[in-house]
């Protein structure tokens, strides 16, 4: 979100958190360091959020509620078949994450470290329950794939997010620039629903 004369203090709040928590990860972000980061003071971080866990937890829910009301529809829509619910979230997850890329590794990073849970595990009963989920199932049941279906949903979710994790340590490397990783990512937006379909196929 961009900076404007209109922004609420509340806003320049959020906007700041997720670049300090981004960028030092929740451990090393104090409070100064975020009401610094949005121009304000300690008082008015405590006064609209409480505490930095709070905070935090704002904007994981924020971010996770964003991701699954635009695909929950896209998962319960019975008129479309599950690889092209796939191309259609699969394109929608990379563009978010474009937009943050590093979001998915300092997330995990909190994860491991035991700072929080994955606000992920708790919506994957929505993937589970959702007609998508069925129809993989249905899929199963006629012996089109011989494996649990949840398998399929667990490589659609590492294929997208790996090079994310990956990204800091290969840009540091040299491997490729900011340009080319968005590049490339944006290649596996075809490639993904490709590589799923030949799965379901059997190929």
């Amino acid at each position: 979100m961009t900076i404007t004369a209109e922004t609420t203090t509340e806003e320049k709040i959020l906007n700041a958190a997720r670049n300090i928590f981004t960028k030092k990860g929740f451990l090393a972000t104090t409070v100064r360091d975020i009401a610094t980061e949005a121009n304000t003071n300690v008082a008015s971080v405590n006064y609209y959020f409480r505490s930095k866990e709070n905070l935090f937890a704002f904007i994981m829910d924020e971010t996770i509620k964003k991701l699954f009301d635009k695909i929950e529809p896209v998962l319960n829509d019975e008129t479309t078949t599950a690889i092209e619910k796939i191309e259609i979230c699969v394109g929608y997850y990379i563009d978010q994450l474009l937009e943050n890329p590093d979001f998915p590794f300092f997330m995990v990073n909190e994860v491991l470290a035991g700072q929080t849970t994955l606000p992920m595990v708790e919506k994957f009963k929505t993937l589970t329950d959702s007609v998508f989920a069925k129809q993989l199932y249905a899929m199963q049941a006629d012996g089109i794939i011989k494996f649990q279906p949840v398998n399929l949903m667990w490589n659609i979710t590492g294929m997208i997010v790996f090079p994310f994790l990956s990204r800091p340590r290969q840009l540091e490397a040299g491997y490729f620039s900011a340009v080319e990783f968005e590049m490339m990512m944006k290649e596996r937006k075809k490639l993904i629903p490709v590589w799923i379909g030949q799965v379901l196929k059997g190929e």
